[in-house]
């Protein structure tokens, strides 16, 4: 006949070997309690020895388990989040970085390319500025 409950069975003597008595356990030593302690309350509230004196009812383990994977799922999915918003500030604070660099580069950009820094910077090769306006020059087409 099967049951529905996990029994832990006395484990039977391996070999002819002589059993040896259990010593009397002495009496356990009362410890003055040290203030507030959240798991004696809970054992003297929340006693569920009764449901466990058969065994482990297995009617119960799906719903156990179900809740077991959830709450995993739960945590992973917390800590996943976290990770994620750890990427998107460090993304955001790299993205502010460039965006500072580029409007540097660009402005330097912009004074380097003045007709006047242009000038100044290419007088030490021999070129000067031109005086006059350019023209432009018209080939006619049977000349070349």
């Amino acid at each position: 006949m099967a049951s529905n409950v996990l029994t832990r069975r006395a484990a039977a003597p391996k070999g002819n070997l002589a059993r040896v008595k259990p010593e009397p356990a002495e009496a356990p030593k009362v410890k003055k309690g040290r203030g507030f302690s959240i798991f004696a309350l809970l054992d003297k509230y929340a006693n569920v020895d009764a449901l466990f004196e058969h065994g482990v009812p297995l009617k119960f383990m799906p719903h156990v388990l179900f809740l077991t994977g959830i709450t995993l799922f739960y945590i992973g999915n917390t800590h996943f989040a976290e990770k994620t918003i750890r990427k998107i500030d460090k993304t955001k604070v790299e993205t502010e970085d460039l965006r500072a660099d580029f409007t540097t580069l660009k402005s330097e950009y912009m004074e380097a390319s003045k007709q006047s820094e242009v000038a100044r910077n290419v007088a030490p090769l021999g070129l000067i500025e031109s005086s006059s306006p350019p023209y432009q020059v018209i080939v006619p087409a049977d000349e070349y």
